[in-house]
């Protein structure tokens, strides 16, 4: 490997030369009046203050200073990861932080009083880093926190603890979630205090008759240690999940009753409307239907009161918006072929559209009830960037862009009054800029981070500006693009490509945002004579129209390869400067299933294939994920197998790299093994890199993100060497 690339990768994966700031655990209070956020303390390594800020004038006031934070008998200040704040003077902090799966959510919770000066440590006699989730009730009284799969309630005066349910176990989640809707519905904070404190609303998950799959670890003691756990694959049986509503004084749980098996639907979200209702939103398992149900806390009733369908899937809508009085609410739907806001009755009736425009509504950013107006992230007609939009709650008049004109990605985190946001705005080779603004008219009240440092540092990394543009596929089909050229880059000349490929319903690659490490990784690459593409295929989740994102239902993996393979062709037949007789590809996850399927696919056309932690047989991946975009293997068998890239791997011809931690909860590395399999049946030469007991991240240990990282540039570099002919 040549010195320069070696000595670059040292700095982005091992060094983290360029790793950019944030406002860490950022929190809005006083009404969006301040906020608050973690700060690096003077009190010693890895201490953090808890800082607020207001929002008007800037005023920085230390809410928790960590010198503060030492509990008996220990040597140094407590290490804060996350905090809450009931109001500026009762703030629960989270500490000793320790991985669930994919997140630090479990810890140990301290409640700190301003007014006293007293630090008090939550869960009694329980043991350390056991608590998950902790939340004070609304008079600041109690606090709830999940341990050992069940609710417990506490007296954060008395310290007195007592069990809101009592079942959990190896079978029974009660409070949290189960491994599946975790990781594909983003349910892990599982209860909900209703709003006059005397009420929780949980998740309970029954995994019993799930099957589990087991992770072998043969790296961490003499004989191999095994970790099971429920995982619905696809077709499989599911966890049957309800909603309980506990009364926290008389320890009664009233369970809500929506219609149908609980193993053969999904709550996806669950929130209080008022002190007696709850709003759930329920998936069938096939998640064309989603509706919105209210049941009643008290006796368990349920109904439906709004239905959003399709012929292929139905999104999850995140955070179903209550408008003053709760007598109206705010929906996002696809069903005109754009995803768009829609404004009901809490009847479900008296429907009309807010949002009227060409385009999709991305996510909705906040509202302005005072003002009436809903702020959004859109961007119509350019699907690489994000921009904030604006519409009046009542649907009347056009809806108007309020980020300034340029380019890139903006995100916002707006204050509950609306008055003010915190405005992050990057671009691909350019780190992120903080700044809080006033809305409606966006005005820069003062800029809180520019990575300025970061910034200067990358300009010394090689490779020409990325270019952002669209390929002509054929059959009226564009579709969006980048590309890398190296710093001596020469149009005359004929320079070997590596496509960087997702290619899924879940992610998009062509967005103009930082692109962090791996973008670096993508540009220190382009600088050693390659140039580097990334194309998003249809199927992936662009604002290009609900017919764009959901035309691979049922054949995810067939048309996504077509896409790519016909996008390298439409680049070469437009710059002459691709060399088609060096083309390589690589990704990861659902990138390392389309790597696949471009080597096996469409060999005559990529000669190198990078494949890291692929789905090689969709049938084994699990139910939520898969059915959605697949429907069940039972019904579409033909589609699950035109879909696996296994079953095309007899045509191989290029060399490839299947890489893949054996660790891996998400996409087990079997699926690997079965490619292996199939591989040596066919006598197909290919290599392999095993990284031991590692996650779908393949991060863990020290070096692990380097090594993985210098593995693929050495592979790229012996197989399809750089430079120009």
């Amino acid at each position: 490997m040549p010195p320069a690339l070696e000595s670059e990768l040292s700095l982005i994966f091992e060094k983290q030369e360029y790793k950019t700031k944030g406002l860490e655990g950022l929190r809005w209070l006083d009404d969006g009046r301040a906020y608050a956020v973690l700060e690096e303390s003077a009190a010693g390594k890895d201490a953090r203050d808890v800082v607020l800020y207001d929002a008007a004038s800037g005023r920085r006031e230390v809410l928790v200073e960590a010198r503060h934070l030492t509990a008996a008998g220990a040597a140094a200040p407590l290490q804060v990861a996350s905090f809450s704040a009931l109001d500026r003077n009762r703030i629960l902090l989270f500490t000793d932080a320790k991985k669930v799966w994919r997140r630090n959510t479990r810890g140990d919770y301290w409640l700190f009083d301003r007014r006293k000066g007293t630090l008090k440590k939550l869960g009694g006699a329980a043991p350390a880093s056991s608590l998950m989730f902790a939340k004070l009730s609304p008079d600041g009284s109690r606090a709830a926190y999940v341990r050992d799969d069940d609710l417990w309630l506490e007296d954060v005066q008395t310290g007195v603890v007592t069990g809101l349910t009592r079942e959990g176990g190896p079978t029974l989640v009660n409070g949290t979630s189960d491994w599946v809707n975790e990781e594909e519905l983003d349910i892990r904070d599982g209860f909900r205090w209703s709003p006059d404190g005397k009420r929780i609303a949980f998740w309970q998950f029954d995994t019993s008759g799930v099957e589990t799959f087991t992770l072998i670890n043969d790296t961490d003691a003499v004989y191999p240690t095994l970790t099971r756990f429920p995982y619905p694959k696809t077709g499989t049986r599911n966890s049957a999940v309800r909603i309980g509503v506990v009364d926290v004084s008389k320890r009664s749980t009233v369970w809500m009753q929506p219609p149908g098996d609980p193993r053969e639907s999904y709550i996806a979200r669950m929130e209080w409307v008022d002190s007696n209702t709850l709003a759930l939103e329920r998936l069938n398992r096939l998640q064309n239907r989603n509706e919105l149900l209210l049941a009643d806390a008290s006796t368990g009733d349920t109904r439906t009161i709004y239905r959003d369908e399709s012929k292929t899937w139905v999104d999850v809508v995140d955070s179903v918006r209550w408008l003053p009085g709760n007598r109206e609410f705010l929906w996002e739907s696809e069903k005109d072929g754009w995803r768009h806001v829609y404004r009901s009755g809490r009847d479900g009736r008296g429907e009309k559209r807010v949002t009227s425009f060409e385009g999709d509504v991305i996510e909705v950013a906040g509202v302005d009830e005072k003002a009436g107006l809903l702020y959004f992230l859109a961007s119509p007609g350019r699907a690489t960037d994000r921009y904030l939009y604006r519409s009046k709650l009542d649907g009347s008049g056009p809806v108007e862009r309020v980020t300034p004109t340029g380019f890139g990605t903006h995100a916002y985190e707006l204050s509950p009054d609306g008055r003010f946001a915190i405005h992050t705005s990057s671009r691909f080779d350019q780190p992120p800029t903080i700044e809080l603004v006033t809305l409606p008219e966006h005005k820069t009240v003062r800029v809180l981070d520019s990575n300025a440092g970061v910034r200067e540092k990358t300009t010394r990394i090689g490779a020409n500006p990325p270019e952002f543009f669209t390929v002509d596929v054929g059959e009226g089909v564009t579709l969006d693009a980048w590309l890398l050229k190296p710093s001596s880059f020469d149009a005359t000349l004929k320079y070997p490509l590596l496509v960087y490929v997702y290619g899924e319903p879940a992610g998009q690659t062509v967005v103009d945002q930082w692109a962090g490490d791996r973008g670096l990784f993508h540009r220190a690459l382009a600088d050693q004579g390659y140039l580097v593409a990334s194309f998003d295929n249809r199927g992936t989740p662009a604002p290009k129209g609900a017919a764009w994102r959901k035309i691979v239902y049922g054949a995810v993996g067939e048309i996504s390869s077509r896409d790519q393979a016909a996008a390298v062709r439409a680049l070469a037949a437009t710059r002459p400067y691709v060399d088609l007789d060096r083309v390589a590809i690589w990704g990861w996850s659902g990138g390392g299933s389309s790597t696949l399927n471009a080597m096996f696919r469409y060999p005559d056309l990529y000669k190198v294939g990078i494949s890291v932690a692929p789905v090689p047989d969709q049938t084994l991946y699990d139910s939520i994920y898969q059915e959605r975009y697949m429907g069940l293997p039972q019904d579409n068998a033909d589609g699950y197998r035109r879909g696996s890239p296994i079953t095309f791997a007899e045509g191989l011809k290029g060399r490839l790299l299947l890489v893949h931690g054996s660790g891996d909860d998400n996409v087990h590395y079997q699926g690997t093994e079965k490619l292996v399999n199939r591989l040596i049946e066919l006598d197909k030469p290919f290599d392999l890199m095993v990284y031991p007991n590692r996650t779908h991240a393949i991060k863990e240990g020290k070096g692990t993100s380097l090594h993985l990282h210098k593995r693929i540039a050495r592979y790229l570099l012996e197989n399809l060497p750089p430079g120009p002919k």
